[in-house]
């Protein structure tokens, strides 16, 4: 998760157990506008196998199911799924396997699916490396059932997709991690911005723009993609929501001489 930065150093911000693990968590976004609810990623799901879970140590009693029905919500309320992009621990829920005959089908019966064309493609034909992150069968039940559409990409920025079902959401594109990866920015009702951070900022340990993450395909692009999204983040105050930080759900920045840096960090969402 800290690629070649030290273990003398990632250690002070992350303390590692026995065995060199660190806990991470699979923290989802749950967004309320008018009659739409949109859902960014879905975590891993439970349709794997045993052994294929074992890899990675899951524990915790908290479910999606049961996160929804808290907040008065069933899955099929959700009218649309925003997937970061289609790593398995991000896109793993998005399918779920029928009682019965064990067929695979969407998770969301009611909803959109967004990706973009460039990571689809991107996914669809893997290159060695993130080979095993994706796995055909979170994929192509959602491409054969139709629900699946994609967010046009022209540049690094998509301001407004969604026009007024989700007005003042933009969206970063960002290539270190994965080709296309979506970063959404919502605009709050007390007009403050908050970014999902998915894989661009693992935690808020990651804020140096050099403390890239052994996964990242192209970890120069991820450095190229964090100084220009956490340099306007500090400028203008965003909230960055964290994915995978298990003690943090969210943190600020600041600019300062040694270039963006964390400012201060949050156990709940401000």
């Amino acid at each position: 998760m800290f690629g070649v930065v030290p273990k003398q150093l990632w250690s002070q911000q992350m303390v590692p157990d026995e065995r060199n693990l660190v806990t991470w968590a699979m923290r989802l976004l749950l967004v309320e506008h008018g009659d739409r609810l949109l859902l960014v990623d879905t975590g891993i799901g439970n349709k794997q196998s045993d052994k294929f879970f074992s890899h990675y140590h899951l524990h915790g009693n908290m479910t999606l199911d049961g996160e929804l029905a808290a907040r008065g919500f069933h899955r099929s309320d959700i009218t649309d799924v925003l997937l970061t992009h289609l790593h398995f621990d991000h896109v793993g829920g998005a399918v779920e396997r029928r009682a019965g005959d064990g067929a695979l089908r969407p998770a969301f019966p009611n909803a959109t699916f967004w990706s973009n064309e460039s990571h689809w493609a991107w996914a669809m034909q893997p290159n060695p490396r993130e080979k095993a992150s994706f796995l055909t069968e979170n994929l192509l039940p959602l491409q054969e059932s139709g629900q699946l559409q994609f967010i046009p990409r022209a540049g690094r920025w998509a301001h407004e997709p969604f026009g007024d079902a989700f007005p003042g959401l933009d969206i970063f594109f960002a290539d270190g991690h994965t080709e296309s990866q979506i970063i959404p920015v919502f605009t709050r009702r007390d007009g403050s911005r908050l970014a999902f951070m998915a894989d661009l900022l693992a935690s808020s340990a990651h804020v140096p723009a050099a403390w890239v993450m052994g996964y990242d395909t192209r970890p120069l692009l991820t450095m190229e993609d964090k100084e220009i999204f956490l340099g306007r983040a500090a400028e203008e105050g965003w909230v960055l929501m964290l994915e995978h930080d298990a003690q943090s759900e969210a943190c600020t920045v600041q600019q300062t001489e040694k270039g963006i840096r964390l400012l201060e960090k949050f156990a709940t969402l401000p």
